[in-house]
Formats: structure tokens, C-alpha cells, sequence
């Protein structure tokens, strides 16, 4: 007869070996979704936990991307609260504020990957890339406005990525394999979360929406001077 210790034992495995099963299927739904990749375009919530003062910044508005040889473009239109364009493109971030006229310019150069990794994880990119960047853990499954998805902790194995987060959530759709939510996890006890939704994948979308609609006014900083 086998001892209490021994069936715990035999449970514990039997769930690490269904554990592993799920998130193997889960990254390989990924991986096919990366091999045919091209464009999407989807409807974004972008809510920024402040703990120190207890805030919520909430930004709502339209995400497209599209994959440029062998990277991920990005460009964000946030409409609410105030107009505003973020577009990621050839190791580039910039932000674009109509109101005042003024676009900021951040060249990732050598934290192109940890950068690219905080803007486009879970659009585009492969399971088998996320393994390599992170230790990843299946945490069961969860419906998100109707839809089945496979909940994933992430944690950054370089010292790089954790000066962005320390940890994220990703919900994988489980019939397209790209992320529909997204938490992450920050020093102090901060987060941001990103819910998506609406989602077109392939979308048309034309080339003139990675680029930013700038005036002869618009001036050009970059925090580096």
C-alpha cells in the first residue's frame, strides 16, 4: 500500500508532466502564429499602477503592427486622454504629442531586444523566442471576454529586461495564439496592464500609418540632448 508521502509524491508529478503538455501546445500555437504573421491591428486599454500614490494612468486607443524583414513595427494611436502617436520602428521609439508639437526620440541601440521585448511581446514573436528569453510557467487556463486563453508567468532571465519588469502575465488566445491581455510587473510595487480587443489579424493596413504626421512646427528632442 503506498504512503500518503508517496501519493503526494506521484500527484505533484502528474501535475508538473500535464503542466508541461499545456504550455508545450500553447508555445507551438504560438509558433504557427508567428510563421504566418504579417499585420494586425486591435483596440487597446493601457492602465498604469502607480503604487506610491495610488494612481491608475488609463490610455485607450488603436495598436497596429506588422513584421518588417525580421523585426516587429509598432505604431499606437492613443486617443484618450489627449492625442497622442507612439511608433517603434528600424530600433527607434518615438513619441509624437500634436498638442505642444513635440516628438521624443529614444534609439534603444544596445536594449533593442529588451525594449522590443516590453512593446511587442505576444504579437509576432515565437514560443520557442519566448523560451529563450524567459523562464516561462503555464498557470492554467482563463476566458477573457469570451474567449479561452492560456495564462503564462514570464520571468526575464536578463538583467537588462528586469529593469523593465520583473515579471509578466501574458493570456494566450488559444485558437490564434497571440496575447489578448498583458501584466507586467514592476519595481515598487507599480504594473501595467494592457487589454486588447477587436482584433484583426491580417489586417490592411498602409504604410502611412508607420509614419507620424508631423508639421513644419514639430520639433524633434531626444532626452539625451
Amino acid at each position: 500500500m503506498l504512503s500518503i508521502g508517496v501519493l503526494w509524491l506521484t500527484l505533484l508529478h502528474s501535475l508538473a508532466a500535464a503542466q508541461a503538455t499545456a504550455l508545450d501546445s500553447v508555445l507551438k500555437k504560438m509558433d504557427a502564429a508567428a510563421a504566418n504573421f504579417q499585420t494586425l491591428q486591435a483596440d487597446f486599454i493601457w492602465d498604469q499602477y502607480q503604487r506610491v500614490v495610488d494612481e491608475h494612468d488609463t490610455q485607450k486607443g488603436t495598436v497596429y503592427y506588422r513584421r518588417s524583414g525580421k523585426e516587429i513595427e509598432m505604431m499606437a494611436d492613443i486617443k484618450d486622454p489627449e492625442q497622442k502617436f507612439l511608433l517603434y520602428k528600424d530600433g527607434k521609439l518615438q513619441v509624437y504629442q500634436p498638442k505642444i508639437e513635440q516628438v521624443m526620440e529614444y534609439t534603444t541601440g544596445a536594449n533593442h531586444n529588451e525594449i522590443e521585448s516590453y512593446l511587442v511581446l505576444g504579437f509576432g514573436g515565437s514560443g520557442q523566442d519566448l523560451k529563450k528569453q524567459f523562464d516561462v510557467t503555464y498557470q492554467g487556463e482563463e476566458t477573457i471576454d469570451n474567449i479561452a486563453t492560456a495564462k503564462l508567468q514570464l520571468i526575464p532571465k536578463s538583467e537588462k529586461v528586469k529593469n523593465y519588469f520583473t515579471q509578466a502575465f501574458l493570456w494566450i488566445d488559444l485558437s490564434r495564439g497571440i496575447s489578448l491581455q498583458q501584466r507586467f510587473m514592476q519595481g515598487q510595487g507599480d504594473s501595467r496592464l494592457a487589454k486588447y480587443s477587436a482584433i484583426k489579424m491580417p489586417a490592411k493596413i498602409g504604410n502611412d500609418v508607420f509614419r507620424l504626421k508631423t508639421t513644419s512646427k514639430t520639433k524633434f528632442v531626444s532626452p539625451r540632448g
